[in-house]
């Protein structure tokens, strides 16, 4: 039960990582009409869904937790790099280490120490303080990322009621639609190979990278 508990904080929207300040591309997706309703935002979010979170985000995380859970400082490093340089454009970069550096700074303060030789790659990407704390709280791989994939679907839903703007009825119309979706993602990324990780998601890299230039944002990325 303790290590359920542990979960449900380390993806409470209250964590300090800010992770209400990006939306990955999604801020100018609306703004150049792309996603306009709930159909389209449930689109949206079910591209990301399959065509990263199962294929690369998962996977990395699966393989951090594990790398952790054996002492495999190599492994470590090796992940956190590959996932940096999937990250297409800039922001998305930004918001890696941005979130990576707030989740180091926070860890220490939930009683979770990082080992120095871990350090720099905790700093790195938020996908590993994520794994070194479920390894830390005793965590299992599975259930962190359950974890890992709710709050990531909850603030990609709730940017998209904000910038379309949707009612909060719709948000959680869509959330209980594509939460649906979430143990097949799971079994997709827990089946893949280390040479099949990766992510193809077009739109959200065309997305990003014009939002580094949009005149007016809400949103970092």
């Amino acid at each position: 039960m303790l290590a359920d508990l542990r979960l449900y904080q380390l993806i409470s929207p209250g964590l300090p990582v800010g992770a209400f300040t990006y939306s990955q591309g999604l801020e100018w997706a609306v703004e150049a009409r792309w996603v306009t309703s709930e159909t389209e935002l449930e689109a949206w979010i079910t591209s990301m869904l399959q065509n990263s979170m199962a294929t690369l985000e998962l996977p990395v995380l699966l393989r951090l937790r594990n790398a952790f859970s054996q002492q495999d400082a190599e492994q470590v490093s090796h992940w956190c790099d590959y996932l940096l340089a999937c990250r297409e454009t800039s922001e998305l970069r930004k918001e890696e280490r941005q979130r990576g550096q707030a989740l180091a700074v926070l860890l220490p303060h939930l009683e979770v120490m990082v080992a120095p030789e871990y350090e720099e790659s905790v700093r790195s990407t938020q996908v590993a303080g994520f794994a070194v704390a479920a390894q830390h709280f005793d965590i299992a791989a599975e259930s962190a990322c359950v974890g890992y994939l709710w709050s990531w679907l909850d603030n990609a839903v709730m940017a998209g009621v904000k910038l379309i703007p949707l009612g909060q009825t719709s948000g959680q119309k869509l959330l209980l639609r594509i939460s649906e979706q979430l143990p097949g993602v799971l079994a997709k990324a827990i089946a893949i190979e280390d040479d099949q990780v990766g992510s193809s998601t077009p739109a959200q890299a065309i997305a990003s990278s014009r939002h580094e230039t949009q005149y007016s944002r809400l949103f970092r990325s």
